[in-house]
């Protein structure tokens, strides 16, 4: 059994939230100062544990422990160029035949960032390597790197609150898969704008994909163009959040599909509440590495869940930090004796090591009619 998910601890480290939805992060991973020192180095060590009870007890033999360490070096040419590098090395400590492998091998390393980036005025280009964070074509970050892209990325912001944002897409590394893969065929682009003037949030995207649908095995089937919106608004006491998403097959077997969803969240003595709305007709929600819908969960994209026929999805989650410690609960329904129930903890111990513990237990077409219990484990060192 292998699950996807999307580490929500880890997320506004990897893109810059826009209108919504979030959009492709241009700045190096680590800022450079030209006038001080060109070169700047940073990077983390890690280790992850996880384990469930698939094939086994819950802390059986059906488990992973694996070290990584990520450095990540930033170089600035001029004021308007730099080159930017994220360079991942691992080893997974226990056999293949417990878990399977992190990054599909015993040990290796590569290049997850390679780019450079180019800045004028209010635009910037980025060019090679990459991570990207639009609504429905992002990277996530889970076990030890996010997923990444070779791409070309341009984004102005000559507008006030506004950012457009332009990406050419030619190779996906899907998170935990290893080192990157052939060029991707066809034609796989995304364009978008995004609004944010803190009190009104909103953005709309196109997208272009012919390499990959990632739920459609047939390769005709996979090609797609998509539409998507989505609009917020802050009342202050509580934040509203719609959103919408076609995506129209270029087969003729399969049938377009409709993602409409709705959130609420707010702030009650201290705890963070949400309730998330979505609802699916005709087919499969197209998206490439994780999406942006509402009622995603830890090992969940509701995408994934649909069948045959619509499917009705709500999650409600709360929130609430104490010092160090920042906790998370939440509960996912995905139609049809679908769901998820998570909690997650985080612990920041100093400003260089983080701790963090994930308990999840899930019932979904990955885990077929079978509730799988998981634990998760990590520690990050900064550098």
């Amino acid at each position: 059994m292998k699950l996807t998910k999307l580490s929500l601890m880890a997320t506004a480290a990897i893109s810059v939230a826009a209108g919504g939805g979030d959009i492709a992060p241009l700045e190096p991973l680590v800022e450079a100062s030209a006038a001080i020192n060109p070169t700047t180095i940073s990077g983390k060590f890690t280790g992850y544990y996880i384990t469930d009870d698939s094939t086994d007890d819950l802390f059986g033999d059906h488990h992973q422990l694996a070290l990584g360490a990520t450095l990540d070096v930033s170089h600035k040419f001029t004021d308007w160029l730099s080159a930017n590098f994220s360079a991942i090395g691992y080893l997974n400590t226990l056999n293949a035949e417990t878990y399977g492998y992190f990054e599909n091998d015993k040990k290796g390393a590569y290049f997850n960032i390679a780019n450079l980036t180019a800045s004028y005025d209010n635009t910037s280009l980025a060019a090679g390597r990459q991570l990207l964070g639009t609504p429905m074509l992002q990277g996530y970050d889970w076990l030890l790197a996010p997923g990444s892209f070779e791409a070309y990325t341009l984004t102005n912001s000559s507008i006030e609150n506004l950012t457009l944002v332009g990406s050419y897409v030619t190779k996906h590394r899907a998170n935990n898969s290893g080192e990157f893969g052939n060029d991707l065929d066809g034609d796989n682009y995304a364009f978008g704008a995004a609004y944010d003037n803190k009190t009104i949030i909103g953005s709309i995207w196109y997208y272009n994909i012919d390499a990959f649908g990632d739920y459609i095995v047939d390769e005709t089937n996979g090609k797609y163009t998509q539409f998507y919106a989505d609009l917020g608004y802050d009342f202050g006491a509580a934040k509203v959040e719609v959103q919408f998403a076609n995506t129209d097959y270029d087969s003729a077997f399969a049938e377009d599909s409709n993602a409409f969803g709705a959130k609420i969240s707010t702030s009650v003595s201290g705890v963070g509440l949400s309730a998330g709305y979505n609802h699916l007709t005709d087919n499969v929600t197209g998206y490439v590495g994780w999406n942006n819908l509402y009622t995603n969960s830890w090992n969940s994209s509701v995408a994934d869940q649909w069948i045959s026929g619509d499917i009705d999805a709500f999650k409600v989650a709360a929130s609430k930090s104490f010092d160090a410690l920042s906790t998370e609960v939440s509960y996912a329904s995905y139609d049809n004796d679908r769901y998820e129930a998570d909690v997650i903890l985080g612990y920041e111990v100093s400003k260089s090591i983080d701790l963090g513990i994930v308990y999840s237990n899930t019932q979904s077409i990955a885990t077929g009619d079978a509730d799988v219990n998981q634990f998760e484990l990590y520690a990050n060192y900064k550098f």
